[in-house]
């Protein structure tokens, strides 16, 4: 069972949570408030902190992050992590650009490593490694939390170090500003940005990154160093529905989205609901953190009054309706769970019913944790929560390792 620390904490947070969604539906204005916000919406609140990103690579994690807003038309905004080389690169004469250094000219792409004496063609092909990228959707509700939260900067932070991959946090428009499907939307968005990115990078450039109708300028992360055939869609509490929405698109529409392919999806803790309870949601109803109740007043924030159900398709994966593409069609699923989280049996019977049409979708249950147990700030750095980021790096390099199945670091 969790500590006494844990409980008393526990108490404080679900009052304030409950009193936080209130208050937003209490200011949400009615539906036509939130149809007149949801064009361009929020994606933080004022109230949370933030961690400042820092283009650098950091001294303590080796990790540079930098902030992009890439609509115009919305709060749409992403946050791209970029871990440094590893070890057996540096006997090639490659390393991170000190802090110190000066930064790339302005226009030239930021290439992250400096190369030294790269002679031989093997470190010349080294220099030009292409790195996974994660896409990640942080947790929240669908109504807080961010991609600059300082607690999911930490957690994008060892994802990037422990995967050696480019993370880019994605954050989504909030409700009730913006209800459903603005940040499902959204997370579509993206990864067909990246896929942009991508093709530019192949293109042929015209003068500092821009396009041949001299319009889109090139993210020089993601073109110098992502590799758009090696992506996974990783998803926390809510972002895990994000996360599974946008990869059943990415199945069903995959042209839309060339060059990415998404090899793999992360689902931790998601949250999922249906109208005929499960035995963890009676058990567990009034659980730590985040309790039934509080969570179906989430849903109520995020859907409309008309389309609001318990079975919507983006609350319950497995409801009749759901549309989408057959179940067999989606990529390796890691779903994580916590032994004390009311969500957790729908989210065994997701993975259930992907493993019975032959998809990969393992189960890794972790004993005495909450909701969250591995990316809110209070639990960041007990050994739980590493030991979790530690175990997906381990199964997502079986899909994004060049060298095929990998089991250890």
């Amino acid at each position: 069972m969790p500590g006494v620390g844990v409980k008393i904490y526990s108490v404080f947070f679900k009052l304030l949570l409950r009193h936080k969604l209130q208050s937003l539906a209490a200011a949400g204005g009615g539906e036509a408030a939130a149809a007149d916000a949801v064009a361009f919406g929020v994606s933080c609140r004022s109230d949370e902190a933030t961690a400042p990103s820092n283009p650098t690579f950091s001294a303590a994690d080796g990790v540079a992050s930098k902030d992009l807003h890439i609509d115009p038309n919305s709060s749409l905004s992403v946050r791209i992590f970029l871990p440094t080389p590893p070890p057996h690169l540096h006997s090639l004469g490659l390393r991170p650009r000190r802090a110190s250094e000066p930064p790339p000219a302005t226009g030239a792409p930021y290439r992250g490593y400096l190369p030294h004496a790269v002679s031989s063609p093997r470190a010349a092909a080294s220099a030009r490694r292409r790195l996974p990228i994660v896409v990640q959707f942080h947790g929240g509700g669908f109504v807080s939390g961010s991609s600059s939260s300082a607690a999911n900067d930490a957690f994008c932070r060892r994802v990037a170090k422990l995967c050696d991959a480019i993370v880019v946090a994605v954050g989504y428009r909030l409700a009730p500003e913006s209800r459903y499907p603005a940040a499902f939307d959204d997370g579509v968005r993206v990864l067909r940005w990246i896929a942009k990115q991508a093709n530019l990078a192949m293109m042929s450039k015209v003068g500092g990154g821009v396009d041949t109708f001299g319009a889109s300028t090139v993210e020089p992360w993601i073109a110098a160093h992502g590799d758009p055939a090696r992506c996974v869609l990783l998803g926390v509490s809510c972002g895990a529905n994000i996360a599974n929405f946008v990869t059943r698109k990415a199945v069903e529409d995959g042209k839309l989205f060339d060059p990415i392919k998404v090899v793999a999806q992360v689902l931790m803790y998601p949250f999922f609901i249906g109208s005929v309870p499960t035995h963890s949601e009676i058990r567990l109803a009034n659980s730590y953190f985040y309790d039934k109740s509080t969570c179906i007043l989430a849903w109520r924030l995020f859907l409309s009054e008309k389309e609001f159900s318990l079975d919507h398709p983006a609350a319950n994966p497995l409801a009749p309706d759901r549309g989408g593409p057959p179940l067999k069609c989606m990529p390796p699923t890691l779903t994580v769970i916590a032994e004390h989280d009311w969500m957790r049996d729908r989210a065994i019977a997701y993975s259930e019913e992907l493993r019975k049409v032959n998809v990969d979708a393992p189960v890794l249950d972790y004993k005495d944790t909450v909701h969250e147990f591995a990316t809110l700030d209070v639990f960041l750095k007990t050994p739980q929560a590493q030991a979790c980021a530690e175990d997906i790096a381990i199964w997502m390099k079986k899909y994004i390792s060049l060298r095929g199945h990998e089991f250890s670091y």
